[in-house]
Parts: C-alpha cells; structure tokens; sequence
C-alpha cells in the first residue's frame, strides 16, 4: 500500500527530485502487532537528515499520524517513509522548489530474516568502496547507487551480506547493515564520519551497550584484517534487527555472547 501526500496511490511526479537527483531521504521501519518499532528514532532520523539536506520539511504531526495508520492491523510488516524536496527548481537548483513530497509505504516483512537469527549469516568482502564525503555521510539518503553496485556483487558472491570498505580501506558498514565487532570485552563499531548510514539500530545498539558496564565500545577506523581475529562479529538493522554472523571470507565465529544479550525477543 502506497500514500503520497497522503492520498492513496502510487504516481509521482516526473519533475520530483527524488527522481530527477536522488534529492531527498527516507528511513525503514519495522512494525510489530499494528505498532512500528522504535517510531521515535525513525521520526528523529529524518528530521536530522532533512536537515543536513536543508529539505524544509515541518509537517512532522501529519507524517507521524500517517505513519502509524500504515502500521495499523499489521501483526508484522514495514513501513517505509521518503521524503523528497518536491518538484521545482532549475536544473540543481533548489530556489523555486514546491512543498516537499512525503511517500508512505507498507509492505510484507522479509520472511529470512527469522531463519537469519536463529542460524547466523554469511558474509563476503565487496571489491566496490563507499567515496568518501563528510557532508552527506550517515544519512539515509536517496542516492543508493554504491548499494546498488554493491549487491550486484554480494550476489554474485552467493553470500546473506558483504563487509564494505571506503576508498581508504577502512570499515564502514554491510550493503545494508552496521557492523559490530567484539573482542574480549571490547565492542568495535566503524566511524562513519566519512560515509556509511548511521542506522536507526545501531543507535540503538550503542545504547544498550550503554548499560552493561563491563563492555567497553570503540568508534574505530580500521582495516578489514581486523575481523580475522575477533571473537563475535554481528549486523543490525531496523528490521532484523541484530543477526549474529557465522562466517566473513575465511575467518569463523563461534561465540555468540553479546548478540544474545542484545539481541530483543522475535
């Protein structure tokens, strides 16, 4: 089910610049029993990310309510949010746009992903890197091209996900997931200052990690040899949420310690 606007349908523009430039962000929710999971976080993340873009987006009630509408009677589903700049302007300019387009969307929960809990996943290291840029780096844009390639080349590996690198060869993030590492009782999750989507689970990971003192978390900048020697590695986002990983190239994983605790029940 589509609304755009908040009307009942599935067309757009041809002139938005969502679709003309990517302009514009969105962010994926999962819903549980007719509620979405973790509404605030989503709500903040696109007021943040409006912001970064300078979308002057306002009508923040009416997304909230259309948004829980969405999710009504769903015993387990998703509801994903766009918001664009709207249609206008010249060429890049965004001086004469119209108002903003809001775009809700409900579909079918990915049904692997209970399997993916319950049995771990696989992970490969993707040959294509995230550039690097400070200024649109951690938001949930439209601009998904890298992704795109990226899972192009996830499938041809044949694996659930891939590990992705900058153009400098640090850690960012999976296709489309965070990445947390532990070793001992230290927790390493990738600086994403550069590039990479700050996801709304990883927020909520670092959070709870928050509460367990004996859990030291790092932000870090480091290579992708520096999972080989690590005792747990998992991936978290809106919708798995957390998935503990078996496996990344040729490098095993055994423990699942933290995941257990962190991860939420269903």
């Amino acid at each position: 089910m589509f609304w755009i606007n908040g009307q009942a349908q599935a067309q757009i523009a041809v002139i938005d610049r969502g679709l003309q430039y990517g302009d514009g962000c969105f962010t994926t929710a999962r819903v549980l029993d007719g509620k979405i999971v973790w509404l605030p976080l989503h709500m903040a993340r696109l007021r943040q990310d409006t912001a970064r873009l300078q979308i002057p987006y306002a009508a923040w009630d009416i997304l909230h309510v259309e948004m829980e509408r969405a999710a009504q009677g769903v015993e387990q589903g998703v509801v994903k949010t766009i918001l664009t700049r709207g249609s206008g302007g010249r060429g890049y300019s965004t001086l004469s746009c119209s108002e903003p387009t809001r775009i809700v969307m409900q579909t079918g929960y990915p049904a692997h992903y209970t399997a993916w809990r319950r049995q771990g996943i696989a992970l490969g290291i993707s040959p294509v890197a995230l550039g690097r840029n400070p200024r649109l780096a951690g938001i949930k844009h439209l601009n998904r091209l890298e992704q795109i390639l990226i899972r192009q080349e996830m499938e041809a590996q044949g694996v659930d996900d891939v590990v992705v690198l900058d153009t400098e060869g640090c850690l960012v993030e999976c296709c489309a997931a965070n990445l947390f590492w532990r070793k001992g009782y230290q927790v390493f999750t990738p600086d994403l200052s550069f590039a990479g989507v700050n996801g709304v689970a990883r927020q909520q990971v670092m959070t709870r990690l928050a509460q367990y003192p004996d859990y030291q978390l790092q932000v870090v900048r480091e290579p992708v040899t520096t999972l080989a020697d690590a005792d747990e590695v998992f991936v978290c986002n809106a919708l798995m949420p957390v998935l503990p990983v078996n496996q990344i190239d040729t490098w095993c994983y055994r423990s699942r310690a933290l995941y257990q605790l962190l991860s939420p029940n269903g």
